[in-house]
């Protein structure tokens, strides 16, 4: 029962959708019903309230970073179990018909919970990558890619699976992102999309 506890944590946890909450205790309205409709942080920042946005990235992490230190407190060995279903659940929560954020936040938080080294590299990684591209899309992808890849030479060789099931995750949530790279219209860091 041990790893079902933890997924159970890790979707309960992760559901809870921070981007939204913010914006509407900040009189803002429904993040949803502007730029990429996601309730991540790129997306509150296209409120034009940085604090919000800054918060946002803030909880979403810890919101996953939390149950993997939960559950490798209770339950030894269910901490990658956690760390997918915290991602997971930011990505479909069942408060909003099973939609919700792109799970970038969220998987940064796990791998910082899973294997912190990595997550230094990852963060050096993200940031060459939005620097060269100024494309956020581009540079959560390239680093959830990179993620396995960095633990693995890290010698994390445990938390490899959850990494790339997180990877998918998350690419799969990219999907419209993809399309939009494809077409050559993905917006760049500091363009307003209406």
């Amino acid at each position: 029962m041990e790893p079902v506890f933890a997924a159970l944590l890790g979707f309960a946890l992760g559901s809870i959708p921070f981007g939204l909450i913010l914006t509407r205790a900040a009189g803002l309205g429904d993040v949803r019903n502007i730029g990429s409709g996601s309730i991540g942080a790129t997306n509150v920042l296209r409120t034009g309230n940085k604090g919000l946005a800054a918060g946002t990235v803030l909880l979403d992490a810890a919101k996953a970073a939390v149950p993997v230190l939960v559950a490798g407190h209770f339950w030894p060995g269910t901490e990658g179990i956690a760390a997918v279903a915290a991602v997971a659940g930011h990505c479909f929560t069942p408060w909003l018909a099973f939609k919700g954020g792109k799970g970038f936040a969220s998987a940064a938080g796990a791998l910082l919970a899973l294997a912190w080294p990595a997550m230094l590299i990852c963060a050096a990684i993200w940031a060459a990558t939005l620097y060269l591209s100024r494309i956020s899309s581009v540079s959560s992808m390239v680093t959830v890619i990179a993620a396995p890849v960095a633990a693995w030479a890290l010698g994390y060789p445990h938390v490899i699976v959850p990494l790339l099931a997180i990877a998918a995750i998350v690419l799969v949530q990219h999907r419209a992102n993809i399309g939009r790279l494809m077409r050559g219209e993905e917006p760049r860091v500091g363009k307003k999309t209406p």
